[in-house]
């Protein structure tokens, strides 16, 4: 089983900039895919952005071109660089995990779960 525990989140100003961190252990192999997740309140969970196996990495269109995910050099570390955030980035940001899956594109997802981090945008 996958632990995942998040770090990074925190208020900030409009146009200001993140950068979330996410440390996972607790299996042996590194190579599968991995994401984060948002969910504000009121609203659902939403899918921000993910990375695989292979490095290929997808991203939600309201943040294109402004958060960028990447996985540290072991492969057990996950971030999510955030630029020019905005009021509507506010959430509650988790970190997310599938071993089960190397590509994140494959069907049927079992994602594990990090305590997640808070992040507000004020304007």
């Amino acid at each position: 089983q996958v632990q995942l525990v998040e770090s990074g989140g925190g208020s900030v100003q409009a146009g200001g900039s993140l950068r979330l961190s996410c440390e996972a252990s607790g299996y042996t192999s590194s190579s599968y895919c991995m994401g984060w997740f948002r969910q504000a309140p009121g609203k659902e969970r939403e899918e921000v952005a993910t990375i695989d196996v292979d490095g290929r990495t997808t991203y939600v269109d309201s943040v294109k071109g402004r958060f960028t995910i990447s996985k540290g050099n072991t492969k057990t570390t996950l971030y999510l660089q955030m630029n020019s955030l905005k009021p509507e980035d506010t959430a509650m940001y988790s970190c997310a995990a599938d071993p089960s899956r190397r590509y994140c594109s494959d069907r049927y997802p079992r994602w594990y779960w990090g305590q997640g981090t808070q992040v507000t945008v004020s304007s």
